[in-house]
This record gives C-alpha cells, sequence and structure tokens, in this order.
C-alpha cells in the first residue's frame, strides 16, 4: 500500500529568495534532494550559510554542494569579476544586465541531471523568473524546455526528468506572498550581489527584493546597511 510515497525531486538551492521559495514549492509536492553551486561569486560563503541554514530548516538529509569555480576564470560578470561594478541604485531594463553569469543555468541543469538521475529523482526544481529586472536569457521558460529535451536526448531511456519552474511567471511581490503563504524561512535568505555581512540595499537583487517585500506589505527581515546606519552604529 505505497502507491502514496511522492516522487523524488532534485532543488537547486542558492540561498537565496527566489530558491527558498521554490524550495517551499518542492517540499509542498515531493521529497526532496537540495544542491548548492559555488560557482566563484562575490558572495559565496554567504549563499552557502544560507543554503544550509534552509536545508536544516527543512530537515533535507540529502545535499550536495558543488564547485564550479571555472566560471570566475570565464568571467564576463560583474558576480565573479572582481573588477567590473555591480550596478547599484538603479533597476535598469536596458539589455542584459552585467551580472548575468554566461549560461550559469546550463550548468546547474545539468549537475542537478546528473545527480537526479543516480538518486532516481523525476524533477529539477530551479527559482527561475522571467518577471521584473532579469532579462537573463537562461531565466527564460522557453530555455528549460529546450534543456528538457538535451535531458530526454542525453539520458538512460529509462530516465524521464522534468524541470519544474513554479515561481517563473511571479514578480517579486508574488513570490514573497508565495514564500509567506508556504511558511517559507525568508528570515534566512540571502540576495545580496555585493556583500557578505550586511545587505548592502543598493545593488540590483536588493532593491527588487526591498521592492517586493514592500509591495507585499511585508517587511524584509534580513539586515541592512541602511538600517545600521539609522541606528547610529559603524561596520568594523
Amino acid at each position: 500500500m505505497e502507491n502514496n510515497k511522492r516522487p523524488l525531486a532534485v532543488c537547486l538551492v542558492s540561498g537565496g529568495l527566489d530558491s527558498c521559495v521554490t524550495a517551499a514549492f518542492a517540499k509542498e509536492e515531493c521529497e526532496v534532494a537540495f544542491v548548492h553551486v559555488n560557482y566563484g561569486q562575490r558572495t559565496q560563503q554567504r549563499e552557502l550559510e544560507a543554503f544550509n541554514k534552509i536545508a536544516d530548516y527543512y530537515q533535507v538529509e540529502k545535499r550536495l554542494v558543488v564547485d564550479i569555480g571555472y566560471l570566475k576564470k570565464i568571467g564576463g560578470s560583474a558576480l565573479t569579476d572582481t573588477s567590473i561594478d555591480v550596478p547599484q541604485d538603479t533597476l535598469s531594463t536596458n539589455g542584459i544586465p552585467i551580472t548575468y553569469v554566461p549560461f550559469r543555468n546550463a550548468h546547474l541543469i545539468s549537475i542537478a541531471t546528473s545527480w537526479a538521475e543516480v538518486i532516481g529523482a523525476q524533477f529539477i526544481y530551479i527559482g527561475a523568473t522571467e518577471v521584473d529586472f532579469s532579462g537573463y536569457p537562461d531565466c527564460r521558460r522557453s530555455f528549460f524546455d529546450a534543456m528538457e529535451l538535451a535531458i530526454h536526448e542525453g539520458t538512460r531511456p529509462e530516465t524521464n526528468i522534468k524541470i519544474r519552474t513554479p515561481i517563473i511567471h511571479m514578480g517579486k511581490k508574488e513570490v514573497v506572498e508565495a514564500g509567506a503563504r508556504l511558511g517559507a524561512p525568508l528570515e534566512l535568505t540571502w540576495s545580496c550581489y555585493k556583500d557578505e555581512d550586511l545587505a548592502c540595499g543598493r545593488c540590483d537583487s536588493c532593491l527588487l527584493r526591498l521592492k517586493g517585500f514592500k509591495e507585499a506589505g511585508l517587511k524584509d527581515p534580513i539586515p541592512y546597511k541602511a538600517d545600521k546606519e539609522n541606528r547610529g552604529e559603524t561596520s568594523i
């Protein structure tokens, strides 16, 4: 009488807001295994910390941390190349942002697929969204449809892995609302592109996050530099 057993899913969890809410959706629907990828990003250690806290919160035993630091060597993004400034105080939608890491999601999906095939997972969850500013070409649903075809062609005949993108059509307001509804631990997440101690509050990711919480009528639970400055404190 084990017909009610839930399917297994590999969930890509960066430690950010979108991936945390995606993990909450995955937990509602499947048994989960969490994978985190270090790729030489500026806030690598802080994101890894957030990943482990989220995995602990959901009591996820199956977890995998992978290092693909070659993306930092390849460069081409403000997230991995410290000689390129992270844009601040703007949510420009002109073209593809300099924070785009070239073809990153293809690497992430490939890693998740390899692990999914080994452990027998039926789904891969990724917290990509087409809405708001991002403009990243590898965050479109059409990209993930193409990756599904590649998975079908490149895995064992009996393997049938689908990519689920539950927040793909959500803006940050809807992501925050979904997270609150699902009881996701948003206080454990980290979104800042630039800093690891206190969120800068000025990069694209921080600005979008703050905008989402404000529009949802909720207070962002993570600490920001501006909060500390308003209390008259100084960073050491």
